[in-house]
């Protein structure tokens, strides 16, 4: 049932029917929530737009509205768009990935979300030493720890980031998190302040070779809230593209 179901969801009909006017008045929107919630005196999160569900007319949509960070989690899907979408987009992979599918990505992307555990190291740090890169990645933490979800318990992450000093082809950039679907908004501001404590305690602990720069927090449900504790970039999908 469980392959079943993967395959229907990786080969389900993409969203082309978004107009540009909605477009624009969704990004704006959701912007203005962004610069709003400000968290302390930094700059606005910054606006990855979540695309797995749109085609790539919608993507290329938001070039001219200048949102040019796109969030994919299905190689499958993402592979087609990629020589249909202008090339200034920067593709972040915010999906659990398969060691067997880093090698159909690691060329094409800008920021990796969600490495979770030693053998996905490993893996990308051998394709991306044979063709000469360096992939920016961030930590996944299971700030909830819920069992169903990936990503590392938060005291497991850092002798993870002190194993990364072994890997030359892969550059930790700082964490990553998703909330638990049905957190009301007092649970939510605990766990993204807890997101922020535990980013800013790695940051201060310096580790050789990692750096503490960006937190991933947020999506079309709670973003305005992991903009307000902290994130410095957030997740959007479906609020972009509702009517």
């Amino acid at each position: 049932m469980a392959e079943s179901t993967e395959k229907a969801i990786e080969i389900a009909p993409l969203n082309s029917a978004v107009t540009q006017q909605t477009l624009m008045q969704n990004v704006s929107n959701v912007l203005a929530v962004l610069n709003k919630n400000r968290y302390q005196n930094f700059p606005s999160a910054r606006l990855i737009a979540v695309t797995k569900t749109v085609s790539p007319s919608v993507i290329n949509m938001l070039k001219p509205l200048k949102i040019l960070d796109i969030g994919e989690n299905r190689t499958q899907v993402a592979q087609p768009k990629l020589t249909q979408i202008a090339p200034e987009f920067r593709l972040h992979w915010i999906g659990r990935l398969q060691t067997n599918k880093v090698k159909y990505i690691i060329d094409k992307v800008c920021l990796l979300h969600t490495l979770d555990r030693l053998a996905l190291a490993q893996e990308i740090d051998r394709r991306a030493g044979e063709r000469g890169l360096v992939l920016p990645t961030l930590v996944q933490v299971n700030i909830a720890q819920e069992p169903q979800k990936g990503g590392m318990a938060p005291d497991e992450v850092l002798p993870f980031l002190r194993q990364m000093r072994d890997f030359h082809h892969l550059h930790v950039e700082g964490l990553m998190s998703i909330m638990p679907a049905q957190a009301d908004p007092d649970e939510l501001h605990v766990l993204f302040k807890g997101m922020r404590q535990l980013f800013e305690k790695l940051r201060d602990e310096a580790v050789d070779g990692v750096e503490m720069r960006e937190l991933s927090m947020g999506m079309s449900r709670d973003y305005d809230i992991a903009a307000s504790e902290g994130a410095t970039m957030v997740r959007v999908g479906s609020a972009l593209y509702r009517e």
